[in-house]
């Protein structure tokens, strides 16, 4: 399924995601970014250029990139020539050449462009660049991404990127990949960051604040910590899990799936919930308080980077394929620590969910129901009637085949309910049926 877009309609126009149909852009397909920026933190104000390596799918005159209202455009070449015209307007950079180029054709975009970013509205909230007390948060799910660079903002357009980024001298700034560079002059510092693996841009992040980093055990996936450092001492405790957790997830998931490690960020500010981004998981100083009470949340965003950051979906519709295998993730943690098991977990949240409205289809909840709790629990509880189903060999031998099998690409729910059916001696049409196609919740099945 790696890089097909099927398209759909919406008022009889074509769109990549009818979840978000104005997010997305027909013609090319992107294989890398790279960023030159320069941010001051005191007014908010970016600057910079950023070039996109693609190849033209169709023969192109013209194409979009997503980008943000709040950044304006003062130069655009392709393949070094200017173009006949660009303009921007409503969340997108038009671009019209001056010749044509045929399907298949290597296309360099190089858009230099600024502005004062602010995150883009959305049915979830504010998205992408946020303005921190003292600093930078991007938070890119599910189409922030365009309010701070132009792209091609879309999970199932996956590209390697290198981020350099120059802010005050006290600053610590942060992005994605192997730190490169860090480059001080003249009251300034430079930070060159590569992220190889190919990432969706929702995924790449930027984080800048009065930060410290911190090597932590290596435990086979080498790991830092970048936070303040008067809530150290607080993480040391909060976090002094994580290096058994991780060990766990490798040996039920498969190997961790970046060459370079894991970072976790704790802002200076409160955040209502952590978030993911690759090979990153950003939190906040309610997340770290010395009483260990986040650890489930710690459980799930490292799950993602198998279950969302490295398996991404194709189309939105799809992200129990993410929430609900990292609230998955959360309850075996749980068991693992001798807590509580997952099938008691299962137990309490499938009477919940009994409990509550039964007006949501897992495998499509709509735009607006995407992130709604019951997808995460409804999508951990279809897996946990799986492993009742199939029993534990098979299930975990299917986890590893999944993250493997699909490292690194797109998916959708018939990838993972096709695969499952090879671990199983019977039909589990009934079983999708019910928990993925079905508003109902199904009875939770006894194990194998």
């Amino acid at each position: 399924m790696t890089g097909s877009r099927r398209i759909a309609k919406k008022g009889g126009h074509p769109v990549i995601d009818p979840y978000l149909p104005t997010t997305g852009n027909f013609g090319y397909r992107a294989s890398r970014y790279e960023l030159e920026l320069e941010y001051k933190v005191a007014i908010n104000r970016l600057t910079g250029a950023a070039t996109m390596t693609a190849v033209t799918l169709a023969e192109l005159k013209s194409f979009t990139l997503d980008m943000s209202d709040a950044l304006s455009v003062s130069k655009v070449t392709v393949n070094g020539k200017r173009p006949a015209q660009f303009r921007s307007a409503a969340g997108k950079l038009h671009i019209t050449m001056t010749d044509r180029l045929p399907a298949g054709a290597a296309m360099t975009v190089v858009i230099r462009y600024g502005g004062s970013p602010r995150p883009t509205r959305s049915h979830w909230g504010e998205v992408g660049f946020e303005e921190l007390t003292e600093g930078v948060l991007v938070a890119g799910q599910p189409n922030g991404a365009s309010s701070w660079f132009p792209c091609d903002d879309h999970p199932s357009a996956k590209a390697s990127f290198r981020v350099q980024i120059t802010t005050e001298g006290p600053y610590f700034a942060l992005a994605n990949g192997r730190l490169l560079a860090r480059r001080a002059r003249a009251g300034m510092t430079t930070w060159t960051y590569e992220q190889a693996e190919p990432t969706s841009t929702y995924l790449v992040t930027l984080q800048i604040g009065m930060y410290g980093r911190h090597r932590l055990s290596k435990n086979g996936v080498e790991t830092f910590a970048v936070l303040p450092e008067r809530l150290r001492a607080h993480f040391e405790h909060d976090f002094g899990r994580q290096p058994e957790m991780m060990k766990l997830f490798v040996k039920l998931f498969g190997p961790y799936p970046l060459a370079n490690g894991y970072t976790v960020v704790v802002t200076d500010d409160v955040l209502e919930i952590p978030l993911e981004a690759q090979g990153i998981s950003i939190f906040g100083a309610n997340h770290c308080d010395g009483l260990r009470g986040s650890e489930r949340l710690i459980a799930h965003e490292l799950a993602h980077q198998w279950f969302g950051n490295s398996v991404t979906v194709q189309r939105w519709r799809h992200i129990w394929l993410h929430e609900g295998f990292a609230c998955y993730a959360e309850w075996l943690w749980s068991e693992h620590c001798g807590q509580s098991t997952a099938a008691e977990l299962a137990d309490q949240y499938h009477h919940r969910l009994t409990s509550s409205a039964q007006n949501l289809v897992l495998a499509d909840p709509g735009p607006r129901d995407m992130f709604d709790d019951r997808v995460y629990k409804r999508g951990a509880l279809t897996l946990h009637a799986l492993r009742n189903e199939i029993g534990d060999t098979a299930f975990f031998a299917l986890l590893k085949d999944w993250t493997n099998r699909y490292r690194h690409s797109n998916v959708v729910t018939d990838d993972f309910t096709g695969l499952a059916a090879q671990y199983s001696k019977s039909s589990l049409h009934a079983l999708w049926d019910g928990w993925l196609y079905s508003t109902k919740v199904p009875p939770l099945g006894a194990p194998a």
